[in-house]
């Protein structure tokens, strides 16, 4: 009896004390400023995704989120950082394919799992791959790139924006699925690859829509084909590969915000409830659109299925291509 009173005394202390139950720190989630790690250095374009979903999703949680670059080793530090932090809601993480299935396919020492490290809250972001062409090269199209490089096989080269990028292996695909070859260019980056291209340094490139965008509207590029299932909204002229006949060639680059696994579903709930409504906000969608990225919500449960589709399928394309990490 002595000891039952005393265990009550101390639990009305506790709460005197302004001390909270597991269950009450949930129920009162947020109390304190949260940080989204953007794994890319400031001013890029996945940098400008994070800081918009940050500004507008701490005014549906009603607390400040703070970002925080940490670039380096293909974002494998941001990733890992991440990874290790405690599963309270108060650490995520936003990044690109390239963290979570990409880099797992061609590197065996990361400092994270893609899937027992982390828990999807949901997808915010999808961007087109676009297979370009410099606009002196007699090729407009799939079928006169297939007659021309079986013509001439290993005559054409094809630049990415670097080796085991999303460019790279959806680069890979497409030959694949064409039956054709052309001499891959490993680019230090987007900008250097688009400078040759236009320059007629090479002939061909994959690069993303982001981009693309602004050469292919200023003529100084032309598109062959694009990655996407459908045809993106903001090249409604350029078909697909799939339309095309090449129906394996569905592939684009995905933004995606996930936790630490392990988070108390309550808080996992307000944070997915909070970033829908977030990328559903029309200045959202408008400054996703203007960094020529398509806003695009997918929840928790299918994003998580998305990322275990896709990972053994980049393993598989990794593995027939030889692509490896630099």
């Amino acid at each position: 009896m002595h000891t039952s009173l005393l265990r009550i005394s101390g639990l009305a202390a506790l709460s005197m004390l302004g001390l909270h139950t597991p269950a009450q720190a949930q129920d009162s989630f947020p109390s304190r400023p949260i940080t989204i790690v953007v794994p890319y250095p400031p001013g890029g374009g996945g940098d400008v995704q994070g800081r918009l979903l940050a500004q507008k999703m701490s005014e549906k949680l009603n607390v400040s989120i703070i970002v925080d670059n940490r670039p380096g080793a293909g974002t494998a530090i941001g990733a890992a950082h991440v990874a290790s932090a405690k599963p309270d809601g108060y650490t995520l993480l936003m990044s690109s394919a390239s963290t979570y299935t990409l880099n797992p396919a061609i590197r065996k020492a990361l400092p994270y799992d893609p899937i027992k490290s982390f828990e999807p809250i949901g997808i915010v972001s999808r961007v087109g791959l676009v297979m370009l062409a410099n606009p002196t090269v007699p090729v407009s199209n799939l079928k006169e790139l297939v007659a021309a490089a079986k013509a001439a096989p290993d005559k054409y080269t094809y630049a990415s924006f670097g080796a085991g990028t999303s460019s790279h292996f959806a680069a890979e695909m497409a030959l694949h699925a064409m039956g054709i070859r052309l001499t891959h260019v490993p680019y230090k980056g987007s900008g250097p690859a688009m400078t040759d291209l236009i320059g007629g340094q090479v002939p061909f490139s994959f690069d993303t829509v982001t981009a693309a965008l602004p050469q292919i509207r200023a003529g100084k590029v032309k598109v062959i084909a694009i990655t996407t299932a459908g045809r993106s909204p903001l090249l409604p002229a350029v078909p697909t590969f799939a339309e095309s006949g090449y129906s394996d060639v569905v592939f684009d680059s995905w933004g995606m915000v996930v936790a630490p696994r392990g988070l108390p579903r309550a808080v996992h709930a307000k944070l997915e409830k909070a970033l829908a409504e977030t990328v559903a906000d029309p200045a959202v969608r408008k400054g996703f659109a203007e960094q020529g990225v398509e806003a695009s919500f997918v929840d928790s449960a299918k994003a998580a299925a998305h990322l275990e589709a896709e990972l053994p399928q980049m393993r598989a394309v990794a593995a027939r291509a030889n692509i490896q990490a630099e």
